[in-house]
């Protein structure tokens, strides 16, 4: 059938489409379409490490244009293999090197790539907005002159700091703008300080914004202050039956369900867990699954306080909610680690098997951090093990003790390496194997769920 579909392809576009020749290049032709592709049935895709491109999650590989590009792959029956580059610029030279089919990320349709590249696939159109926080007492900015008077808050000399400067000339000056220092921040940190109070406002990508709004529901990101710059994805300019089946591809899955729901779960389902705690201190109860916690914790080395600190965390005891990642049930078990952990699948959205699992999970994560001396600091690794994957640990220790930490503590060591995995410089370090990491989200939640166990330790019995 896969032999019929690219003899097929290969056919129509014999008579359809002549590839256009690079002008003024002298990049050589690879002559390795979609049939050659399909013959050696993987597809490889070139993209970058990011929240909203490509990275690791509890150990599988999410983000919004992998999802795609694995979507794609498999509806051509081929296997999906990903090459991360350092940046926009390098994926192309990657591309053209022949390292890679396509890439898988938004890059400008600017006309000095249109020599050597066919955009493609996923096309889109970014532009820049304002963040700012949604307050009672004070009205949102409607419109970009409203922002005379008051202070915006950038990384010097990037695209944000160019689109101010001339916003401000345009209006005849009266932006205050303030710069961050960008050796430890990135657009998402600026995102997280609005959500606060600590800054009033600053200015990012519309995906990227959207993305964080699912973090951070307080905040307004409607005023545009860029025009658009349309974006794709691209193929090598000797690969135009690939470019057209992606392009295809695209315009028939965009109203599926299937497709929309990928969407959804990056940019519009809430990164953070809903519902209310049931909590009653006065009658030494922490919630309703007080009794399944100590029955399962019975005979192991856990306490069940613990379980309920963690249960809190993730889904405030609503055993009904499934995240954006596909995490299930009451203690969030991702799918694959149920299967690793052989659980019931058919049950484990039930609270016994859910809570049977996470404890199984627990007992591999505290062996596999067994040469951690003191018990305390090896929940907090466990911990963050248990919200991010025991990859992105190892790579936080690799960092601590390349930069003269001790990888055996937790505190104001790897978890300071943790928070680091953000910025590019450490997530692309050599030392490091799983990659980009939103490591705000691990760092406070091994320090939530640790001082929510101290504190039912206190206030509750064992």
């Amino acid at each position: 059938m896969r032999r019929l579909l690219f003899g097929l392809l290969t056919f129509l576009f014999l008579f359809s489409c002549k590839p256009k020749s690079p002008k003024d290049t002298d990049i050589p032709s690879s002559e390795f379409d979609l049939p050659q592709i399909m013959s050696k049935d993987t597809l490889t895709i070139l993209t970058l490490y990011g929240s909203t491109s490509f990275f690791n999650y509890k150990g599988d590989d999410m983000g919004y244009d992998y999802e795609l590009a694995k979507d794609f792959a498999e509806s051509l029956g081929l296997h999906l293999k990903v090459v991360v580059g350092q940046n926009i610029h390098k994926l192309q030279e990657m591309l053209l090197r022949g390292e890679g089919d396509l890439i898988a990320y938004e890059i400008p349709e600017v006309s000095s790539y249109k020599d050597s590249l066919i955009f493609c696939g996923r096309k889109t159109e970014n532009y820049q907005v304002l963040v700012q926080k949604v307050k009672k007492d004070k009205p949102l900015i409607k419109d970009v002159t409203e922002l005379i008077g008051d202070s915006v808050y950038i990384m010097k000399d990037t695209r944000f700091d160019s689109r101010l400067q001339n916003l401000n000339e345009e209006l005849g000056g009266g932006i205050n703008i303030v710069y961050i220092d960008q050796d430890s921040i990135v657009t998402e940190d600026l995102i997280e300080m609005v959500s606060k109070d600590e800054i009033p406002y600053t200015i990012a990508d519309n995906e990227l914004a959207k993305l964080n709004k699912t973090y951070y529901n307080d905040i307004d990101i409607s005023v545009k202050i860029s025009f658009p710059q349309r974006l794709a994805w691209a193929v090598r300019w000797d690969s135009p039956i690939l470019a057209d089946s992606l392009n295809k591809w695209f315009d028939e899955n965009q109203k599926k369900q299937s497709y929309r729901s990928i969407a959804k779960r990056y940019f519009e389902q809430s990164k953070r867990p809903i519902g209310l705690p049931i909590l009653s201190l006065s009658k030494n109860k922490i919630s309703i699954h007080d009794p399944l916690f100590k029955t399962l914790t019975k005979g192991t080395v856990w306490d069940w306080r613990l379980l309920a600190s963690i249960a809190y965390q993730e889904t405030r005891f609503d055993s009904t909610q499934v995240s954006w990642a596909g995490a299930l049930g009451l203690m969030q078990i991702m799918p694959r680690t149920a299967r690793a952990m052989k659980a019931n699948m058919s049950r484990i959205k039930e609270n016994h098997e859910n809570i049977r699992t996470s404890i199984k999970v627990l007992e591999v994560l505290n062996e596999s951090f067994k040469n951690i001396p003191d018990e305390n600091q090896r929940l907090k690794f466990i911990l963050a093990a248990y919200n991010a994957g025991a990859g992105h640990v190892r790579d936080a220790q690799a960092l601590a003790r390349k930069y003269g930490k001790n990888p055996l503590i937790w505190d104001d060591n790897v978890e300071k390496f943790i928070l680091l995995k953000r910025l590019p410089e450490y997530y692309s370090d050599p030392v490091v194997k799983a990659g980009y990491l939103r490591g705000s989200e691990t760092y406070e939640y091994v320090k939530d769920v640790s001082k929510r166990f101290d504190y039912y330790k206190d206030k509750i019995r064992a």
